[in-house]
């Protein structure tokens, strides 16, 4: 810990702003040399420092020793170099000599430059801080206060920065009120001239995925893969699960004992659909699961190139195999990678 007030106050701004002290000195020196070089105007070549030990700010010109000197505000000639320093101190050509400055009548503008300074690049670093913090944070789920609205985004508190959840990113089943906690995923960060913008999603597919490894050991130990998921976010999703292991039913694992499990995601969802589907490398049988609840009867590939498959179901099963506005059908085909042609039995007669 360092016993001058000034690198406590250093230290103390640095721990409070999470950034580097070293970070905050180097302004610091930034600062002091930009109000130098507005009271020195000869074109010395000006380094100020600060004396870590006394808390005080030096300033100094320095001088390149040559053979012949052209520019006396940077240069110095050999001659006089062996004069000050004597012969046997060894200085030569292209050495540099610092003569100290006087920082007496810098005062109050050069105060004011240098607070200017420093709040600049504390402000920069602390930005660049959180864009780097963030930036390796994407695909997380965190918890933040809603902090207020602007033009139907939500501005969400998260510990000491504010992040944004745009309308096209909120679920239409879900409102918000100012002082409300809320779950969401970190979608991506934005650089921007008013500094990083944290950017938070309630649709992304992302947020299912990470609820589920929340609430399901078997997935958060590995033991069950989730191997896909969709949404349409506040109405319906499905996600597509694989066991690694024989013995264990991966649908089971995830809806948990009298639906407990799943029943939880689809709280913290505000009711959203969810169905469960099992995983296959059979895309014939993939496509049989992920159209559930509905009951298939048959499917074909009708073009394995372009991923089109016609489905079969019974007259009674087919409305419930497109699902409202078409739902299940797209969620599936999103789901699975192929085109599905859903059809029943009577249409299939009449072709």
């Amino acid at each position: 810990m360092a016993t001058n007030p000034l690198m406590q106050t250093i230290e103390a701004l640095a721990k409070e702003k999470g950034i580097e002290p070293g970070v905050v000195i180097a302004a610091m020196e930034e600062a002091y040399l930009t109000a130098s070089r507005k009271h020195y105007k000869a074109g010395e070549d000006l380094k100020a420092r600060l004396n870590t030990e006394s808390g005080q700010m030096e300033l100094v010109a320095v001088k390149t020793i040559v053979a012949e000197v052209t520019n006396p505000a940077t240069e110095i000639s050999l001659a006089e170099a062996l004069e000050m320093y004597g012969a046997e101190s060894g200085v030569e050509l292209s050495d540099q000599i610092e003569f100290p400055q006087s920082t007496d009548k810098l005062g109050r503008i050069a105060a004011q430059t240098a607070k200017q300074v420093i709040f600049q690049k504390v402000r920069e670093a602390e930005r660049e801080n959180v864009f780097l913090e963030f930036d390796q944070r994407v695909g997380e789920v965190l918890t933040g206060l809603v902090k207020r609205f602007e033009q139907g985004d939500m501005i969400v508190e998260i510990g000491r920065i504010e992040a944004i959840l745009p309308r096209k990113e909120q679920s239409r089943a879900e409102s918000y009120n100012q002082g409300d906690r809320v779950r969401a995923v970190i979608r991506g960060v934005n650089k921007s001239a008013k500094g990083p913008q944290v950017v938070l999603s309630r649709t992304d597919a992302a947020l299912l995925i990470k609820l589920f490894e929340q609430e399901v050991p078997e997935i958060y130990d590995g033991t069950v893969m989730i191997r896909g998921a969709v949404r349409e976010a506040g109405d319906r999703a499905k996600v597509a699960v694989y066991s690694r292991e024989r013995d264990i039913d991966p649908v089971g694992a995830c809806v948990g004992m009298k639906g407990t499990r799943v029943q939880a995601i689809i709280r913290e969802l505000r009711g959203e659909k969810i169905d469960i589907v099992e995983w296959s490398d059979d895309p014939v049988q993939f496509v049989m699961n992920a159209l559930s609840p509905a009951k298939v009867q048959r499917v074909s590939i009708t073009d394995d190139e372009n991923k089109e498959m016609e489905v079969l179901v019974e007259d009674s099963q087919l409305s419930l195999a497109i699902g409202k506005k078409g739902q299940n059908v797209r969620l599936a085909a999103k789901l699975t990678g192929w085109k599905i042609d859903i059809k029943s039995e009577e249409e299939k007669r009449k072709e």
